[in-house]
């Protein structure tokens, strides 16, 4: 569980490192093609091969070369290793490891990612993160909606929190402008899922107006 001592990006790391060396490497995930060794290739990768941090969000001719080294990374190297990488995360010569790009760009990565892990298992339940944890993910939902990976829907695109009283200022944002409008009601984490493309494990209630 996530403390106020320690950052969430760090917290959700000790815990999806356990989850990944308790499933081993041959569990699904919620990725799609990809076991849980291939995600802690992708992690491992992510942290250490700022080369291949462009192909994450850009696509094209450097996502074939963000995945020549992630398969060299899956690949290359025993899952003990892969995950004991994924704990300890990227060197601290890395500009990743720096504690502000740290929180900036892992928090996200590595909820979602645990989730990935977790709701890929029979038996599955919601986590319920504290409020703080909760408006951290919030932030992130408008970027994430417009990821190449990013939930498409007709029209106009409405997520709310239902995590805090009805009408409570922030709580609503209008992610895309049209009719019909679809509106994603439930906790920023599940919101997050939604728009992020994980829409069959994401808790959510959904209308289309």
């Amino acid at each position: 569980m996530p403390t106020s001592t320690v950052p969430v990006s760090q917290s959700e790391r000790a815990a999806l490192a356990e989850l990944l060396a308790e499933l081993g490497p041959d569990a699904p995930t919620c990725c799609e093609g990809w076991t849980t060794r291939d995600l802690a290739a992708h992690l491992v990768v992510r942290d250490r091969r700022p080369d291949a941090m462009p192909g994450f969000a850009l696509g094209g001719p450097l996502a074939r070369w963000t995945e020549q080294v992630h398969q060299r990374a899956r690949g290359g190297r025993d899952y003990p290793t892969l995950v004991a990488e994924v704990r300890s995360g990227p060197p601290a010569w890395l500009f990743t490891a720096w504690p502000v790009l740290d929180r900036l760009l892992n928090t996200v990565e590595m909820v979602v990612h645990h989730e990935d892990a977790r709701r890929a298992q029979p038996g599955w339940a919601p986590r319920e993160l504290p409020t703080s944890v909760q408006d951290q993910l919030w932030t992130a939902v408008r970027l994430l909606s417009r990821g190449k990976d990013a939930a498409k829907t007709e029209g106009g695109l409405l997520v709310r929190r239902s995590d805090v009283p009805d009408g409570a200022e922030g709580s609503e944002r209008r992610l895309r402008k049209g009719t019909p409008t679809t509106t994603v009601v439930g906790a920023p984490l599940e919101i997050l899922l939604w728009v992020s493309g994980r829409q069959d494990v994401a808790c959510v209630d959904l209308t289309v107006e």
